[in-house]
């Protein structure tokens, strides 16, 4: 997909910047609409430009207003562009989101919300359900849980926040983490203590269950797919291709960990709980390990500019 710009500025600047973005081989399309805009007052430039042209237009953008809280830009996909004189430049595009995208999605995946909190629980009950299932159902569990869940953004949001410098972001995405697996553990605590009052789970059928082991004890092989998946799972959402991510979720064990750290407790079995919480930080130490190098090197050959806001 490429992408359309409707980017409001100070008719001051308006002059000028038209100039510089018509000169741009990568800005496919360029309409102006003086004084289009009454909120806020200004003119109205909408840009129709590849992928991955888009950086440049914005720090053009930047750099033509002097105080970017006059600045007003909308984002949005373009499914095609038809443009026989510039169809070389068109099918050579790339696949790639810009800072603004990836933050925008971010906070939408993760916001501490009524929503959010219930599919984290919700995950966190079938999750738990899971544990002490069959292999089929269990396989069936795990992939609903791990996709249910909104767990695999708060993370990311750490990660994306640390490499931009963005200490707020990086707050953000520690504390909808905190919130959503509190939420998570607790909901698949209650659902254990559920299923072992109705004689449907005990100790045994958690402790012996071959999944659950190899949570407790993942071997190389285990850990390499989870790893795999993390850098995955970020590389979809610099490319924007967040409908892809259910792969990288699944690939992923860090729900059905979470939910062993509040399934184990309820069986007494602590220890469980404990080998569940070095699971889920292996596997959010992926996401950071590899995904912290992966951003920072897309921020210094490709973006090369502070996001906008």
């Amino acid at each position: 997909m490429h992408r359309t710009l409707e980017i409001t500025v100070p008719p001051a600047v308006t002059e000028v910047l038209q100039t510089e973005l018509v000169a741009l081989d990568d800005v496919i399309g360029l309409t102006l609409q003086r004084g289009g805009s009454l909120k806020p007052v200004g003119d109205v430039l909408t840009v129709h430009v590849l992928n991955r042209g888009a950086d440049e237009v914005l720090r053009r953008v930047r750099a033509a207003v002097p105080d970017k809280r006059d600045l007003s830009i909308v984002t949005a996909e373009a499914t095609s562009f038809i443009s026989p004189a510039d169809h070389h430049h068109v099918r050579a595009d790339q696949d790639e989101a810009i800072w603004e995208e990836m933050e925008s999605g971010l906070r939408h995946q993760g916001r501490v919300t009524s929503n959010y909190l219930l599919l984290m629980a919700l995950g966190g009950v079938i999750a738990a359900v899971g544990l002490v299932s069959e292999p089929v159902p269990q396989a069936v569990a795990f992939v609903a849980s791990a996709i249910i869940a909104p767990g695999f953004d708060p993370m990311t949001t750490v990660a994306l926040g640390l490499v931009l410098r963005r200490w707020p972001l990086v707050r953000r995405g520690f504390g909808s983490a905190l919130a959503g697996y509190a939420v998570l553990v607790l909901a698949a605590a209650a659902t254990m203590w559920a299923m072992v009052a109705a004689g449907e789970a005990n100790e045994t059928l958690l402790a012996t269950n071959k999944e659950v082991k190899h949570l407790a004890d993942p071997r190389l092989m285990e850990l390499a797919v989870a790893g795999a998946g993390a850098l995955a799972g970020v590389v979809m959402l610099a490319a924007f291709r967040r409908s892809f991510q259910a792969g990288p979720l699944i690939a992923m064990a860090f729900i059905p960990a979470a939910a062993l750290i509040g399934a184990g407790p309820v069986v007494g079995r602590f220890d469980l709980a404990l080998e569940g919480l070095e699971r889920f930080g292996a596997d959010w130490g992926f996401i950071l390990a590899l995904g912290i190098p992966f951003l920072w090197l897309k921020q210094r050959f490709l973006h090369r500019r502070a996001p906008l806001v």
